[in-house]
């Protein structure tokens, strides 16, 4: 008998446990909106969007300069300095991979770096410098506003924290003799409250991104269970099928058995794709039940189970245990990933456009020390070093015939729900490796 149960239990306190919801409803909010926004890209490129910035940021230096040194003088007013901010609006024109599409990552790094010098931390400098007047303090107001929607608020809080910061230590150290800001409230005032707002404005954007994805995702979980539908009644065609053959012998009696199999192989298939796709439709939502699962076990049941199209197809997996482990997850959904993984290798196969042999897919297993290790190994196409940076982001696909770049995106949210990592490693006709890594249990 388990002593567990004889041990006495005692209820929280009223006042803890008003505490531990508390906090179990402010780590709940910190999670999904500030640790794990996935469905947010940090950067919204396009071709328009980037090359607008570009020119906006191109021109418009060179333009205010001129107004703010000639039409409406300021204080302080600095060519070099401005024409400085107008070299990232040419560099956001000139250099290819800045409206490359997909973007890699080092575009979205010099992006984000564009970006915060020539807003946050110009826009602060130069507020220094004009003593805060009515003119900058304007500025720094539009100056926030924009920035929370050129990027994600997250970044955009850090940023413009940054910049302010830095720009202060830079004016006080080599800014040019002008009177200080002045000590009254009322800029610290109108700059917080644009401030708040920006946030707020961000999270809020934020929010309905993140409804707009949901909403998204449950049609497309209608759509494919409503598929159901139509596929029982070919399910019962088969079966009809197969029922009639013994009543025809001879060629006629195989033909009927044979089109009953490949009906019966049709619907299997497509309700395995069913599955996943509504599998992949809760990518908000992911299921909290978790138990201790056997790797190997896990990847030879998903393996059996899979639809395969032909046995050449099955034939080319292999799988090798090196060493079996124990992790903490979801059985239903690391078959899921392991479904998708392995549907994305054989559609990399498929497109290799040669014969499969064993072992183009290898799937191999195996743990050192505390982290226990799945690989996916394939001899397919492989992708190009920029794709790889974004194929984990929903909707985001390599396959833009029939992917719907939900199936990573899944695969990643799963894998690190149960404190894992997932990565991939792949160049152009050289295949492709993706390593689940899982602490063991």
């Amino acid at each position: 008998m388990n002593e567990d149960l004889h041990r006495p239990s005692f209820s929280p306190t009223p006042a803890r446990a008003v505490f531990d919801n508390l906090r179990y409803r402010l780590r709940k909010w910190a999670t999904a909106e500030v640790l794990a926004p996935i469905a947010d890209s940090i950067l919204h490129p396009s071709h328009w969007r980037i090359r607008a910035l570009g020119f906006c940021t191109l021109v418009g230096h060179p333009l205010f300069y001129g107004i703010w040194a000639f039409w409406l003088p300021q204080p302080y007013e600095n060519l070099w300095l401005r024409l400085l901010m107008a070299v990232g609006g040419a560099a956001l024109l000139a250099i290819a991979m800045m409206t490359h599409s997909p973007p890699s990552r080092a575009a979205g790094i010099a992006l984000s770096g564009i970006f915060w010098l020539t807003l946050p931390w110009f826009f602060t400098w130069m507020y220094f410098c004009n003593s805060g007047n009515a003119v900058w303090l304007a500025s720094m107001a539009a100056m926030l506003l924009i920035y929370y929607q050129l990027t994600d608020w997250r970044l955009a809080t850090v940023g413009a924290a940054g910049g302010v910061l830095l720009a202060w230590l830079a004016f006080a150290n080599f800014g040019p003799s002008v009177p200080p800001v002045p000590s009254d409230a009322a800029n610290t005032v109108v700059l917080a409250f644009c401030w708040f707002m920006s946030i707020i404005l961000g999270v809020s954007t934020s929010n309905v991104r993140r409804e707009q994805l949901n909403s998204t995702l449950d049609t497309m979980g209608i759509m494919a269970h409503e598929l159901r539908t139509p596929l029982a009644t070919m399910q019962l065609i088969g079966e009809a099928l197969r029922n009639e053959a013994p009543a025809h012998p001879g060629e006629a009696g195989e033909r009927l058995e044979q089109l009953a199999q490949r009906v019966h192989n049709l619907v299997r298939n497509m309700n395995h794709q069913i599955d996943m796709q509504m599998t992949n439709a809760r990518l908000m939502r992911l299921a909290a039940h978790a138990e201790r699962l056997s790797a190997a076990e896990l990847v030879q049941r998903a393996i059996t189970n899979y639809p395969f199209r032909s046995s050449r197809e099955r034939q080319c997996v292999v799988i090798r245990v090196y060493g079996d482990f124990h992790f903490v997850g979801s059985e239903r959904l690391f078959l899921q990933v392991i479904d998708n993984l392995t549907k994305n290798a054989l559609r990399s196969l498929a497109a290799a456009f040669s014969a499969t042999r064993p072992g183009d897919l290898l799937i191999e297993i195996g743990a050192h020390g505390a982290r226990g290790r799945i690989v996916f190994t394939d001899n397919g196409v492989g992708m190009e070093p920029e794709l790889q940076a974004r194929i984990f982001q929903p909707f985001f696909s390599t396959d833009r015939g029939t992917g719907h770049g939900l199936g990573l995106a899944f695969c990643q949210r799963v894998v690190q729900a149960a404190q894992g990592t997932i990565r991939v490693k792949s160049a152009r006709h050289h295949g492709a490796v993706f390593t689940v890594e899982l602490p063991v249990a």
